[in-house]
């Protein structure tokens, strides 16, 4: 199927209150960190379903995607990129990834990074050296940072939240909502692994940790020992 296919299939799902409500949930105004994004307005499950219809379209057309100013254009590109890794074989996986990691510039808001990262850098690093997260998590760039912590949810589901904790560490004083929402919830979810290991993290640390961010790591916590947490009683 060719790339003039998905764009009228785009145009064709395409939906102008609900770009309207994406814009702001996106924060697209000027001086917000999705200034300039451009909604139609699908919905994910939408574009998941068009992704997985158009798994064969070629790397020229996903960069062409991947380079538009329409956010769902480059979310489609990004699923069909996670569908072609899942599916692929080894070399195919390489490929995917260096396309992907190529492209890091254009994974540039949080559903683009929570949707991809996992499933391709994620998937990718599973078994090899992680040195680039650690890079990224020190990045200037905001979104570079997300991924270098929502990349290793992939990491905890296989097991190893050490990842988690180190890059966690680096991003504990960052100064974004963004990026203490992303560590609060990568580190609840190594809650769900090891609930003894993530207290070991939190109790030197969750005094300074920024609010947002505790409240998301102990979530899933009994309510007597979360309110301990947000009282700075334990």
């Amino acid at each position: 199927m060719s790339l003039a296919e998905l764009k009228r299939e785009i145009k064709n799902q395409s939906n102008v209150e609900h770009a309207k409500t994406m814009q702001w949930f996106f924060k697209t105004g000027k001086g917000e960190y999705g200034e300039g994004d451009i909604f139609v307005g699908i919905k994910v499950p939408v574009q998941r379903k068009i992704a997985k219809k158009f798994i064969e379209l070629n790397y020229t057309d996903l960069q062409e995607l991947l380079n538009s100013p329409v956010h769902e254009e480059r979310l489609i590109a990004l699923l069909i990129l996670v569908e072609k890794y899942l599916k692929a074989e080894e070399n195919g996986k390489i490929r995917v990834y260096k396309f992907w990691l190529k492209n890091i510039k254009r994974i540039n808001n949080w559903d683009l990074v929570d949707l991809s990262a996992p499933k391709i850098l994620g998937a990718h690093l599973q078994n090899r050296d992680k040195k680039l997260l650690f890079k990224l998590a020190k990045s200037k760039n905001l979104w570079e940072r997300r991924i270098a912590i929502v990349t290793t949810y992939s990491f905890i589901k296989a097991g190893d939240l050490i990842t988690t904790f180190e890059i966690a560490k680096i991003l504990l004083n960052d100064e974004h909502d963004l990026i203490h929402k992303a560590v609060g919830w990568m580190l609840r979810e190594t809650g769900k692994i090891d609930k003894y290991l993530l207290e070991e993290f939190l109790k030197p640390r969750y005094k300074k940790m920024p609010r947002t961010m505790l409240r998301y790591s102990i979530e899933k916590f009994p309510e007597e020992l979360r309110q301990k947490y947000l009282k700075g009683m334990v």
